[in-house]
């Protein structure tokens, strides 16, 4: 697929079928998120690939607005070490790094016609206790991963009604040359 029809394609699925994900196309998602860049080339990320229904269903539960999650038949989940990163002007830039791969994993999940959404609703100490993190790494993100479901379930239609997903400003009211 074009990049840039990658990128216009890209939506936030919440509503999967039940088709098991192939390990090669898991593969590649997590092969193109390791190529982002990242603060000196440290590649403060580590992935979590949950396919364990038990476990995913356990991950559900760890915020009351993404019970949906049971249902998506593989979670990718996103973890930085804040120590093979920097700080500059006060941002932490492990939480950088690892939104760049995750970016990455997106959009090759969309070039294998996968779904997934970005996950930043969740108790981060519960997801640490289910898949047994250690303390010292952080959960920036969780992704669900599979086929989208031809038809929007219910909760796709609320968070599409809620978020608006396809707005997008103009160009014009994000963009400054050479001062504000």
């Amino acid at each position: 697929m074009e990049f840039s029809s990658v990128i216009k394609s890209r939506e936030s699925i919440r509503d999967f079928t039940d088709k098991k994900v192939e390990d090669e196309k898991i593969k590649y998602v997590l092969e193109c998120a390791r190529l982002a860049p990242s603060w000196t080339n440290k590649q403060c990320w580590q992935f979590i690939v949950v396919n364990d229904k038990k476990i995913i269903k356990d991950l559900s539960k760890t915020s009351i607005i993404n019970r949906w999650l049971k249902k998506a038949p593989v979670i990718i989940v996103a973890c930085g070490d804040p120590k093979q990163s920097g700080v500059r002007n006060d941002i932490d830039y492990f939480v950088v790094d690892v939104s760049i791969a995750l970016e990455h994993l997106v959009l090759a999940a969309i070039d294998q016609e996968l779904g997934t959404c970005w996950i930043g609703g969740f108790n981060e100490r519960k997801v640490k206790r289910i898949l047994e993190i250690p303390e010292n790494i952080r959960v920036v993100a969780l992704a669900p991963l599979g086929y989208p479901a031809g038809k929007k379930g219910f909760t796709g239609k609320l968070a599409k009604l809620v978020t608006q997903s396809k707005k997008r400003k103009s160009l014009d009211k994000i963009v400054h040359f050479n001062k504000w």
